[in-house]
This record gives C-alpha cells, structure tokens and sequence, in this order.
C-alpha cells in the first residue's frame, strides 16, 4: 500500500469553492463534499490545516475599487471568512472529525485566539485546525495567510485548490490554447505573472522552500490523489 507523501499540510481553499454552482453563499452540499474529502487525508493520518477565502460572500479589495477605505474592507473580509470557517468546522464535525477554528481576529464565542504553540497541539492531536480571519492584518490575501500559517506550523506543502486542473500559461476557461505546466519554479511564476497565489504569497514559500500544488478540487478525491503523490495538478518548488 503506497503512503502519502505529506505528513503535514495547509489545504488554501477559495470563498467560492464552498457556493457550488449558487453564485453566492454557501452550498451546504459542496461543503459536504469538501468535509468528506478531507475527512479522507485525516483518516490516513495527515495533519490537516485550512485556510478559507471569502469570495463567496465579501470582496475586500473589489470593495476598496468602489470606494470603501481598503483596511475597512479587508477587515469586513477577515470576518466573512470566519463564516466560512464555522461552516466548514460544522460539516466536519458532522463527520466526526475533530475540528478547531482558530481566528486571527479575537472572537472568543466563536473560535479560539491564534497561537501557534496551541495550533501544532491540535495538530500533534489529530485535530483538524481551521485558520481564519487572514493574517488579522489588511493589504494581506488570505494566500499569504496561508503560506505564513504553512511555515510557522512546519507544514511540508500547500495545497492550493482550484476551479481548474493547475497553472496555465493562460486562463483556459477563456481561451482553448491554453498550455498546463506540470512543474514550475516560484521564478517562473512570478516572472511570468501567472495568477497562482500573491507574490507575497509566492515569496514566502520560496523563501522557505515550500512546495505548492495547485489542482482541482472539484473532481471528487483529488485532495486524496495529491497527497499519495499522484502526478496531478502543477508543482511549484
């Protein structure tokens, strides 16, 4: 039997990975199916942490284009992806998964403070750890969010889930010509411009050498493909 090839790792999941094919909110459905896949990688024994967006309810920086003071903005932002946390801390916990959601922003009725001492504890206990409210600071991407909470943890990848199958030289929802990268050096997507996560983001991982994988998740047990080494998705290292 193959063993996975992570022992820790960060899933980056989008706001709108949790609406489904509503538009806006949440699908309890797809949050279903999202709960169930990551039951499976813990179910192998994997540490698993979460990073949730929260494009399915607020656009901080579309907000500040329109006028709203951008910290404002980013700070309305933090909160919905508390929403998003406790949704997805609910479906688990349907699961019977043990699940912690630890917020940047102090909300004490709702989820624990930040410490990263507490988070690696919830780990080593086989607790799944939901980190939200961003980095609690404005003008930062809940990407770079999830590329600080990676290193402090000493997570050995992120796992960036996307609407498409990796890193294109394009977007090839738009554009049928479109050419998949298997592998690329964090170089190369930021030289290039390829809209993969942040540069801040970017930067931090190549700074302290950590993997990235983007790929699919809506093709059911791809979390799981990923995390047994299947070659899916695109590789930045």
């Amino acid at each position: 039997m193959n063993k996975p090839v992570y022992k820790r790792v960060v899933l980056k999941l989008s706001g709108e990975a949790l609406q489904g094919e509503l538009g806006y909110g949440v699908d309890p459905k797809v949050a279903k199916s999202i709960a169930e896949q990551i039951r499976d990688i813990h179910e192998l024994g994997i540490d698993v942490a979460c990073v949730i967006g929260a494009g399915n309810i607020f656009r901080g920086l579309q907000a500040s284009q329109q006028g709203m003071d951008r910290s404002t903005a980013d700070y309305i932002g933090m909160l919905a992806t508390i929403i998003n946390s406790m949704v997805l801390q609910d479906q688990l916990e349907k699961l019977d998964v043990p699940t912690r959601v630890q917020s940047a922003i102090e909300v004490r009725e709702l989820a624990e403070p930040y410490i990263r001492r507490r988070a690696i504890r919830h780990l080593e206990k086989k607790r799944v750890v939901i980190f939200a409210a961003g980095t609690g600071n404005p003008y930062f991407t809940t990407d770079t969010a999830a590329a600080l909470r990676a290193i402090e943890i000493g997570a050995d990848a992120i796992l960036k889930a996307t609407k498409v199958d990796g890193v294109y030289t394009r977007d090839p929802i738009k554009y049928k010509n479109a050419k998949k990268f298997s592998r690329l050096h964090y170089l190369d997507v930021l030289k290039k411009g390829l809209k993969v996560m942040d540069t801040t983001a970017i930067s931090l991982c190549m700074d302290n050498r950590l993997p990235i994988v983007v790929f699919n998740l809506t093709k059911r047990g791809n979390i799981r493909r990923v995390v047994m080494g299947d070659p899916i998705g695109t590789s930045i290292t």
